[in-house]
């Protein structure tokens, strides 16, 4: 076997076709054994559930070649927990854990020439999905689902280097009190592309959303949580029942916590707060930590002043460090890195 003949350190980030994607699907209460395929095509009835009411969840993770030479992959222990929980709040079946973390060892070892080589600065993403599949016309879960992980070579979301985003407070609402704001589910990205192309449209990179409840406390954006560091280096993340479980938010504060000793505040954030700050960061799978150097509030700047060239020194170093601890330069927390075999 050999790795494709790809410019790796050329790729966008975007959707190239692989070789193998996993499909696995629930019939009379149960799923079958799951298998590998060739066929990127899905296959749905005109009404099917997922495509009247959009019954459909989805986790997002990357496979890694370290210095020496493994295929890796980051915690995805926790997107199998995260699913679940998504799949409860969808009233989807539960696509059990060591199923998942089976799935996603199958795929990536059939796909294993398509994980770009270490140093690259390529990954291959994994979006391991699930959807109601039969047709259903009354307003109901679905009975039948399938479950999918699919995979595909990605290039570092920042090309020729880190720029500092500047986003907007958004007068749209991401998610409701008691909403599904803290689980994956397809519908809430579907309810943000109207705000992102207008963002866009402005000159903006992002929306930053505020609670919908009283607009005055820091929420996320439409795909990534916040970070924010102070002046005297303390690590503050909102905390919010509406706002998504990052995994990368988790896992930075903890290498906030363990490896570099700083301070850390998970706890509301109030958006009156912001203008004190002197770096903030949007956490997520694809950047890991894209650095924010401007927020416009209808017209009036906040400039966080360690993040308007380039990436703040915090927030740098929590980057450089859980990028080490994913290539492997750095030792990872036992459960983090789980080889491919």
């Amino acid at each position: 076997m050999a790795k494709k003949d790809i410019d790796w350190g050329n790729l966008s980030f975007g959707y190239m076709e692989t070789d193998y994607r996993y499909v696995s699907n629930y019939k009379n209460g149960a799923w079958d054994e799951g298998t590998l395929t060739k066929d990127a095509n899905v296959v749905l009835n005109e009404c099917s559930c997922v495509l009247q009411y959009a019954q459909t969840c989805f986790e997002g993770l990357k496979a890694y070649t370290t210095k020496e030479g493994k295929i890796v992959v980051f915690r995805p222990d926790l997107n199998a927990e995260r699913m679940i929980s998504s799949a409860k709040r969808l009233r989807m079946p539960e696509f059990p854990k060591e199923k998942f973390l089976d799935a996603i060892q199958q795929v990536v070892r059939a796909n294993e020439d398509w994980v770009p080589p270490y140093g690259s600065g390529a990954t291959l993403y994994l979006r391991p999905y699930m959807f109601g599949s039969d047709a259903i016309i009354g307003v109901k879960p679905a009975n039948e689902y399938q479950f999918r992980v699919l995979t595909t070579p990605v290039g570092p979301y920042f090309k020729g280097g880190v720029k500092p985003l500047t986003i907007r407070v958004c007068d749209y609402d991401r998610a409701a009190p008691h909403g599904t704001g803290n689980v994956k589910a397809g519908l809430n990205y579907a309810m943000s592309l109207y705000a992102i192309v207008e963002a866009h449209e402005e000159g903006y990179d992002e929306n930053m959303y505020l609670d919908a409840a009283t607009r005055t406390k820091v929420e996320e954006t439409g795909g990534a949580n916040f970070l924010f560091v102070t002046k005297d280096n303390k690590v503050v993340t909102p905390k919010s029942d509406s706002i998504l479980p990052s995994i990368t938010r988790r896992s930075l504060v903890q290498v906030a916590r363990d490896y570099l000793g700083l301070e850390v505040e998970e706890r509301e954030v109030y958006f009156d707060e912001v203008k004190d700050f002197a770096e903030c960061g949007l956490c997520g799978t694809a950047a890991v930590i894209s650095p924010v150097g401007k927020i416009v509030d209808h017209g009036k700047e906040i400039a966080l002043p360690a993040g308007m060239t380039e990436m703040g020194p915090v927030t740098k170093k929590l980057y450089e460090t859980l990028t080490g601890i994913q290539m492997g330069t750095i030792e990872a927390p036992e459960g983090w890195i789980v080889e491919i075999k």
